[in-house]
């Protein structure tokens, strides 16, 4: 592909995760939140990508969009019909919000424009990193790799049972919890 063909999809990506981000914070609905979470995430991914980083893009991929995203989607799902609350946010402070927002993008591009010392790599990259990570996690580290999967099949296991539980076994665990 030509030079500018690599800018275009990187502005278009960089045009989501922006606007997808700010639809995150200003959404006053939980759901529409969580979406929006999920193009952001989807789209530093292909920033990954971009930077040929394909490892982290596939693990953005697989633990923050299939993992936590899924997870707190369930989350708010099971909520609301646990409780039958409403998935609006009451409170909505666009003000302090807002000045935040512009004191961190401040922040950012004074340190991109005056800070940021930007060489090329005499160099460039070859080769995968994926192969020695596999190498590595399947070797050296195959202990806490196992350990890592264990505690995540308990939780997997007890937000099931907490899913299906009775609702008066789940206001005394709470009451349990509050006490």
């Amino acid at each position: 592909m030509q030079d500018w063909t690599y800018q275009v999809i990187f502005y278009l990506f960089a045009a989501i995760i922006v606007v997808s981000g700010i639809l995150v914070v200003f959404s006053r609905n939980i759901i529409y939140s969580a979406f929006s979470l999920l193009f952001t995430l989807f789209g530093v991914a292909a920033m990954y990508v971009f930077l040929n980083a394909d490892f982290i893009a596939v693990t953005q991929v697989v633990v923050y969009v299939g993992g936590i995203l899924v997870l707190l989607l369930f989350g708010v799902m099971l909520t609301n019909k646990i409780t039958q609350e409403s998935l609006t946010t009451e409170v909505f402070n666009f003000i302090p919000s807002l000045i935040a927002m512009l004191g961190i993008l401040a922040a950012i591009l004074y340190a991109f424009l005056y800070r940021a010392k930007w060489i090329q790599s005499p160099k460039p990259l070859s080769g995968s990193a994926v192969e020695p990570i596999g190498y590595q996690i399947m070797s050296t580290y195959i202990l806490p790799f196992e350990i890592v999967s264990i505690l995540l099949l308990v939780a997997l296991m007890g937000a099931a049972y907490i899913a299906r539980a009775d609702k008066s076994r789940l206001t005394e665990a709470i009451k349990k919890l509050e006490d």
